[in-house]
């Protein structure tokens, strides 16, 4: 285990696991530790406005990435084991369209929900489950090549939310080990 991992994180003295169950605990560690990130990185954003700006005229706001992590993440997690992942009442395209309406309750409410659905389908998951399939956009997966398709995709989108909350922050706090903080740096270099 990494000296900066918390206790409860995978891994943790954990040899004697089966290995569908580590794969399991650690899916849904990365899908909270992903998820505070972001929700971090938002928090440090000024103004619901300031959610809305895009890079450039066709690119991504915060908004629009909330927007489509939510209904991705409703989409692929609702009935996860028994419907296909792409449902066929979601709109993807309609989640890269601004909304300025949308305020940060509305967003956030829409990431809690879609949270809320994934990780009721995680909890129902076991290690009897992991040899079988699901199917997105009728491709069958391994489910658990499923969920590991579901982290990336949150991590790419959660690495773009923290670049352009950071932009937006007037006062930017790190979300991780900041700058000439790192402890292994420190007594690399008070030893010399």
């Amino acid at each position: 285990m990494r000296q900066d991992s918390p206790p409860d994180a995978p891994g943790a003295g954990r040899g004697d696991e089966p290995p569908a169950r580590v794969f399991l605990d650690n899916a849904r560690f990365e899908f909270r530790r992903l998820r505070r990130l972001a929700e971090n990185a938002i928090s440090q954003v000024p103004t619901d406005e300031a959610l809305h700006e895009r890079p450039t005229p066709d690119g991504n706001s915060i908004a629009i990435l909330v927007r489509h992590l939510a209904g991705n993440l409703r989409s692929r997690w609702k009935n996860f084991l028994t419907t296909d992942g792409e449902k066929p009442d979601r709109d993807r395209e309609s989640e890269f369209e601004p909304r300025a309406d949308l305020d940060r309750a509305r967003l956030l409410a829409e990431w809690d929900q879609a949270f809320a659905v994934m990780e009721g389908a995680l909890a129902g998951l076991g290690e009897e489950h992991l040899g079988r399939t699901v199917r997105i956009r009728g491709e069958a997966f391994r489910i658990q090549e499923a969920i590991t398709r579901q982290v990336v995709h949150l991590a790419y989108h959660t690495g773009q939310i923290v670049l352009l909350a950071r932009r937006a922050a007037p006062r930017w706090r790190s979300l991780s080990i900041p700058r000439g903080g790192a402890p292994w740096k420190a007594a690399r270099y008070r030893s010399r």
